[in-house]
């Protein structure tokens, strides 16, 4: 397996190399209020722009941890700072320049939108320094109540080819979304996210699960490998003789983590679940159940759906038939009559095109087209509960202020 090179690390999420604060602002004089107004800010950047240049440089670069947007002269700034939601990570706290004033405009953008302030033109320095300067130089506590979308991919039972799934997935939800993703692969033992990737990983997630008062800010900076410019696996490849014990506190703190630092947080999730794995699926949006065209899949899938339930988790369950059509095992029919409901998604059997992937520690999604097919699927499934959600921004739920 390869270790991914730092030359290769493109926007790598580090607290190393994360810009303090970025702003773009279109024209000479607001620059010069926010520069007078902030004064000396570690690792501040100006550029000239707005809220669409912000978009178009963020798709490509680490999101700063404090933004500042010009919306002056946008025709929807709304649609535009919903873009900007779906290029940065959720933590960033966002503060707005614009050339409307009326009040309830005030009100929609920093109460119903999320951002954190707002100013209008003409900018001074004294007001940069009143309204501003707080939210940068107070930015600790930025990201703690808000976060990304946690999906859950489970096997119904082993071999049916969760993790080929979950790594996939995460993949195509980067590539069609331009997010911030998170592959988060909690067999601690025998896991095989990191082999499908290519990956080298350590003994750090391990401790974090089991040692949660060890995880700090700098915890994804030790433990997350960069897959691709917006993809981190957070795996373990821990011995078969290890006696692990992830804690409830280690697994809450690491998901929350992970939360605030990216869009989407897809779970390799072992099954049947213990205490830790229930505290998982309390936390997902979807959850992603994996069987197999067999006898013992259907009863399994059975199960495990009621299991879920138990668990009180909100989200909603998915089931996805992997490798439909093989020889010797049940058509897709009679699967569909054995659980109840024909799968959301179904995945053509693929038998020579994803072990070889495996053994390549190369993505399967790159030279397989059934297999993106049917993934877009899911992935489409999964961005459009999102998108049906409009009555609140995609910029207010992924950073907006409570609820």
């Amino acid at each position: 397996m390869r270790e991914v090179p730092d030359a290769q690390r493109g926007g790598a999420i580090t607290s190393a190399d994360r810009p303090t604060l970025t702003v773009f602002v279109s024209d000479e004089a607001s620059e010069a209020a926010i520069r007078g107004g902030l004064g000396d800010v570690l690792g501040m950047q100006i550029r000239r722009g707005t809220v669409r240049t912000a978009v178009k440089s963020l798709e490509k670069e680490v999101t700063p941890r404090i933004l500042i947007v010009d919306i002056s002269g946008v025709e929807d700034p709304f649609a535009a700072l919903d873009d900007l939601a779906s290029v940065c990570t959720p933590d960033v706290r966002v503060l707005v320049v614009g050339e409307r004033t009326e009040i309830g405009f005030y009100r929609d953008i920093t109460r119903n939108i999320g951002v954190h302030e707002y100013l209008h033109k003409p900018l001074t320095r004294d007001n940069v320094a009143r309204l501003f300067a707080p939210h940068v130089q107070g930015s600790s506590d930025v990201g703690q109540d808000r976060g990304g979308q946690v999906t859950v991919v489970c096997g119904v039972h082993g071999g049916v080819g969760a993790t080929t799934l979950a790594v996939n997935l995460a993949l195509q939800l980067e590539e069609a979304t331009h997010s911030h993703v998170a592959i988060l692969d909690l067999h601690l033992r025998g896991g095989t996210a990191a082999m499908m990737l290519g990956a080298r990983v350590t003994s750090g997630l391990r401790i974090a699960l089991e040692e949660p008062e060890r995880v700090d800010s700098l915890f994804l900076d030790r433990v997350a490998v960069p897959i691709g410019e917006r993809v981190r696996l957070i795996a373990a490849e821990e011995p078969m003789e290890a006696d692990t014990c992830p804690t409830e506190e280690g697994v809450r703190r690491v998901i929350d983590m992970l939360r605030q630092r990216f869009n989407h947080v897809v779970v390799d999730l072992p099954m049947p679940p213990g205490p830790v794995e229930k505290l998982v699926l309390q936390r997902a949006r979807h959850v992603v159940l994996v069987l197999g065209p067999d006898v013992a899949s259907i009863r399994d899938t059975v199960s495990t759906r009621k299991l879920v339930s138990t668990t009180g988790a909100p989200g909603r369950v998915m089931t996805v038939l992997n490798g439909a059509g093989r020889r010797g095992y049940l058509p897709d029919k009679l699967v569909a009559e054995g659980i109840g409901a024909a799968p959301e998604v179904v995945i053509p059997d693929l038998p020579r095109q994803l072990p070889r992937a495996a053994n390549l520690g190369r993505p399967a999604l790159r030279d397989s087209p059934p297999l993106r097919r049917a993934l877009s699927q899911l992935t489409q499934e999964i961005a459009a509960v999102r998108a049906a959600e409009r009555s609140r921004s995609l910029f207010a739920r992924l950073f907006g202020r409570g609820g």
